[in-house]
């Protein structure tokens, strides 16, 4: 508890459960080994992966309570935070009446990826003033808290910290009664989360298999397009030597032609002379 002269406040820090992969990792673990089930810890590592992003996206709050300590005076206080962006609080200014409690919630908003050293920087700030009798929160005023000559204001720094949720306990052995104990419901609970988890891999391995298989058609259709390609080609060639073989066979026997001709041409005239 934080004391000063006009407020307690409690607790002295500000902790929000939440569950991260170690824990998730020890939960499946001690289910696993608890009913015996085989231990694919490839699996177990996927759940707990998907457990920790789930739990990671859920908001979590606590709350901390202002007690006047007071007989006589109003105290007004204002909640400021480090970080006003991951953070709601609700009220963040009010009047405490004069031996009266005030609780304030803070609520944390969903965590995208957990601190690898589950440390967290952020913290708050509690300022009260005295005002004068029968203020309400609707008359609280920045400028109330603003330090100036002959007006007291109180300081409260408050940390925040992250703590672990609590893990599924052991079943006492003496439990397994008829109807719903509680290690049918964990049971039951954990299967729902296997079963889940099964599908959403099932999903993905069918979708991939698809995208492998579609990916080793066209690499076969490819691979065909190629060979009849390199086919063509080669018929082509073939074609054009055998045109070319033609085109000087011919010429070959009109030259021959020619020079008969001419022969018998010159033949003619050495007669005739």
């Amino acid at each position: 508890m934080t004391t000063g002269d006009l407020v307690n406040i409690h607790p002295t820090e500000l902790k929000f459960p939440c569950i991260f992969f170690f824990d998730s990792f020890l939960c499946l673990l001690f289910f696993c080994f608890r009913f015996d089930f085989t231990i694919d810890f490839c699996f177990v590592y996927r759940c707990c992966c998907w457990w920790g992003e789930v739990e990671l996206k859920k908001q979590s709050s606590c709350s901390m309570q202002l007690t006047n300590k007071t007989t006589t005076k109003y105290v007004a206080f204002k909640v400021k935070t480090t970080n006003p962006r991951k953070y709601c609080v609700r009220p963040n200014t009010g009047v405490v009446l004069p031996g009266d409690s005030c609780n304030v919630t803070v609520t944390m908003q969903a965590i995208k990826e957990a601190p690898m050293d589950m440390q967290c920087k952020d913290k708050f700030l509690v300022q009260t003033v005295v005002v004068s009798d029968g203020t309400t929160s609707k008359d609280v005023l920045p400028e109330m808290f603003n330090k100036e000559a002959g007006r007291v204001i109180e300081d409260f720094k408050l940390r925040v910290v992250y703590i672990p949720a609590n893990p599924p306990s052991p079943v006492p052995e003496g439990s397994d009664e008829e109807g719903n104990s509680p290690r049918n419901d964990f049971a039951s609970q954990t299967a729902s989360l296997f079963d889940d988890v099964s599908r959403t891999l099932d999903e993905t391995n069918e979708k991939s298999s698809e995208a492998w298989s579609m990916i080793s058609k066209l690499t076969e259709e490819k691979t065909s397009a190629i060979q009849q390609s390199q086919k063509l080609r080669h018929e082509l060639e073939m074609l054009r030597k055998e045109s070319s073989k033609k085109q000087a066979g011919g010429h070959s026997l009109l030259l021959m032609v020619l020079v008969g001709l001419l022969g018998c041409l010159v033949g003619y005239i050495l007669n005739r002379t």
